[in-house]
């Protein structure tokens, strides 16, 4: 009798589980007709939530990738169980296929794994559209970079590349930066324990927002840094507007952002009208004042998102990659010492009447621009960009369906072996006679949309490490510190250090 009722449970137990299994399949995949059987393998999860609970699962574990290699390998068990409890047996062609289907952020979605899929994905335009999620598109604005059509993308990006990335722009940078960096090393090396990724992260917010508003007030930076923390969190997180919810709190910290900016924006229109010109001594003014052929400028809410985004990816990326890139090299001597070396020759050939770096003493950088480049491949800041195909799309003998998302998955490629050779350990020398193959190496993205701060971001980077290396080193006060993946790659405390001045304190040039 037991038994019967203990059947009875499980087969009603196993229906059900078989039926919430088959919603999503029901709502998405079922309307495609004959199209679903050229779908990429995987599975879309449960109701509405999709494959979110493992996504999460996986990055607050010690294991993050273990969400795409649930993905790649299938057990035996799993893909019976599929074959008996679905007729779609294409399921069960599981394997390093590097294109997967699932449900993220709330949308049917494929994930691309491998160069060649992520290629045909980022640069063909024609044929995908960003497709970030909600939350993402709301919290950094509708005409930032990340949701404009193509073709405005590349008006905004023409009329600000300069601004950003321009010759004229890095070399003026270079001083405010070192001074800043000098100082705050300074300050650190003379307070204590730390959070070291906490004072950087303070340190590049001050420094981006000096670049584009020339501000340097330490009340408004702060109120201004805690609304951006805010707005982080929030950006992957599910968009659920509800008191108590990441993106509920993100919600307001934009509010908060926008009214700030645009109180800024409306000063300095009010300043150019009155001066009959702006003074264009940052990046601000250079957003206002900048013109197409057609002598059409940017409205408010264009510069407003603009500067959102820029300020929100011109400090978080920056200061991850300076935190990670010390403490990689203070586990490596050998790496370090190396590093160390070229900073101290270009210091040694540099003129007796100069002072201050250069921008071609950045370029002669050689071996530190491989430290960065190993610490962006191996902790991947951003691990994935979000595509939307505008039309059916055929990759690999398989259909990406018109208006699903398309995730590629930076993390996947930057630590596969049979790209890099021992992935997971961090070695700059790799990078002596490694020739990337094209779309292997994506710490920016790629395409037409690749980041446009990339190389502020690198000189940043490299001026920090610059200074460090020749007179610091960083001891951390909890090295086993366990690692948080969400939102981005960091140590549990926040790095909690100190920083130790290596020779005697010389007089400050700033």
């Amino acid at each position: 009798m037991w038994m019967v009722v203990l059947s009875a449970i499980l087969g009603a137990f196993l229906s059900v589980k078989w039926l919430l299994k088959r919603v999503n399949w029901w709502l998405y995949e079922a309307k495609l007709g004959y199209r679903q059987y050229s779908l990429p393998p995987g599975d879309l999860g449960w109701p509405f939530i999709g494959n979110m609970w493992s996504f999460l699962r996986a990055f607050k574990s010690r294991d993050p990738d273990s969400f795409i290699h649930s993905f790649v390998s299938r057990s035996p068990l799993f893909l019976y169980f599929l074959l008996l409890c679905s007729t779609l047996t294409h399921l069960l062609r599981y394997g390093e296929v590097g294109i997967y289907k699932a449900f993220m952020f709330g949308n049917p979605s494929v994930i691309v794994t491998m160069p060649e899929t992520c290629k045909r994905v980022l640069n063909d335009d024609d044929a995908f559209k960003p497709g970030w999620p909600t939350s993402a598109v709301e919290l950094i604005g509708k005409k930032s970079f990340i949701d404009i059509s193509y073709e405005e993308h590349k008006r905004l990006r023409r009329l600000t590349a300069a601004s950003i990335n321009g010759h004229e722009a890095l070399s003026v940078y270079i001083p405010y930066i070192e001074q800043n960096v000098v100082s705050a090393l300074e300050k650190w090396s003379e307070t204590g324990e730390i959070e070291f990724l906490t004072h950087l992260r303070r340190l590049t917010f001050r420094i981006i927002m000096y670049i584009f508003l020339s501000s340097e007030s330490e009340e408004v930076m702060e109120a201004l840094e805690k609304e951006y923390t805010a707005l982080n969190y929030g950006i992957r997180a599910m968009a659920i507007n509800f008191p108590g919810f990441a993106y509920h709190r993100a919600l307001k910290a934009r509010k908060s952002l926008v009214a700030v900016f645009q109180s800024v924006v409306n000063e300095r229109r009010k300043e150019g009208k009155a001066n009959g010109s702006l003074k264009k001594e940052d990046m601000l003014d250079g957003l206002l004042g900048v013109r197409d052929e057609k002598g059409e400028g940017l409205d408010d809410e264009e510069i407003i998102d603009i500067m959102l985004m820029y300020l929100n990816a011109g400090h978080e990326s920056s200061a991850h990659t300076i935190m990670w890139a010390t403490i990689f090299l203070q586990q490596n001597p050998q790496f370090l010492a190396k590093a160390k070396a070229e900073q101290e020759r270009i210091v040694k050939e540099r003129s007796p009447t100069k002072e201050g770096l250069t921008l071609a003493e950045f370029r002669e950088m050689k071996y530190l621009s491989k430290v960065i480049d190993e610490t962006l491949r191996f902790i991947t800041f951003s691990l994935t960009v979000f595509r939307e195909a505008l039309i059916d799309v055929n990759i690999n003998g398989y259909v990406i369906p018109k208006g699903w998302k398309v995730l590629v998955w930076f993390r996947s490629i930057h630590l596969d072996p049979e790209i890099y050779s021992n992935p997971k350990e961090f070695n700059p020398s790799r990078w002596d006679d490694h020739i990337a193959k094209a779309n292997t190496f994506l710490p920016f993205g790629a395409g037409s949309r690749l980041c446009p701060g990339n190389d502020l971001a690198k000189l940043e980077i490299a001026i920090f490490l610059h200074h460090f290396l020749l007179n610091y080193r960083l001891e951390r006060v909890n090295p086993e510190s366990r690692v948080r993946y969400l939102p981005h790659t960091r140590p549990a405390d926040n790095c909690l250090a100190r920083v130790k001045r290596l020779t005697p304190s010389p007089p400050n040039k700033y």
